[in-house]
């Protein structure tokens, strides 16, 4: 029983470490533009069942709730949290954020597409607007030379003012993609997510129709960390470390004193 005990003791221990990893990262991320926070999501081992509920206890009764022993806890995955994060202006036409549900599509340089909510995009010297990292938007988009202004509209259109003409020219559209399971999106760093088996296949459109938010020209959109709520987690976290430490402590002193009185 003492060494069940330790052994159950130990899978707390590992559990609130990994949660502990988690609410470390999503505080490193607080100012990290268009970050979701995680949620470390817990689920028990398997139990042993001593005694079945409902079995009998003797010849005329049954147990009324039987004798199942927990083997411990361990991290079932991390969930992440899709809510809004708050919009600040920037002023930069190029500064995007989403509004609503939606991520915006990039390409890697294998040729696959990545999710992301960071919009603070920005353009080439051919014109391109691409990441902070240099990955170009999809639909591509290209701000022709010379033109003095950048618009981008609601539903994701982009406009430019061009010298010498009075009447924007249009440029394309900007499209957001939508999951059925967005926090099934696989992260990857640098910002980005990647289509997973859990996620579905991403839904593209233009942004504002079928469910897609609209997009913030001017805007970014920042963590949705709330640093206080981090930091009653962590210290429930360590708390709950403590209290399994304690444990195993606790179950070493009983076994100490088994050895030197049998």
């Amino acid at each position: 029983m003492s060494n069940a005990a330790l052994h159950v003791a130990r899978t707390g221990l590992d559990a609130q470490n990994t949660k502990m990893r988690v609410i470390a990262n999503n505080l490193a991320n607080v100012n990290t533009t268009g970050f979701k926070r995680d949620r470390a999501d817990f689920e028990t081992l398997a139990y042993q069942q001593m005694i079945a509920a409902g079995a009998n206890s003797d010849s005329e009764n049954k147990f009324a709730t039987g004798l199942n022993l927990g083997s411990g806890v361990s991290l079932q995955g991390t969930s992440k949290i899709n809510t809004q994060g708050t919009l600040t202006q920037t002023g930069n036409s190029l500064d995007m954020a989403i509004e609503g549900s939606g991520f915006f599509q990039v390409q890697r340089p294998d040729g696959s597409i990545a999710y992301t909510r960071a919009g603070n995009f920005s353009v080439t010297a051919e014109g391109t607007v691409v990441t902070s990292d240099g990955l170009p938007l999809i639909p591509q988009v290209t701000v022709p030379e010379g033109a003095t202004s950048v618009t981008v509209g609601n539903d994701g259109t982009v406009s430019a003012t061009l010298q010498g003409e009075a009447t924007p020219t249009q440029l394309g559209q900007i499209e957001l993609a939508t999951f059925m399971n967005a926090a099934g999106l696989s992260a990857i760093g640098g910002n980005l997510l990647v289509e997973s088996a859990a996620s579905g296949t991403p839904q593209v459109g233009v942004a504002g129709l079928e469910g897609r938010g609209s997009i913030r020209s001017g805007s970014l959109e920042t963590s949705n960390v709330n640093v206080v709520e981090e930091l009653v987690d962590m210290i429930e976290t360590q708390r709950a470390y403590e209290v399994n430490s304690k444990m195993i402590k606790a179950t070493d002193e009983m076994l100490q004193y088994v050895n030197q009185n049998m």
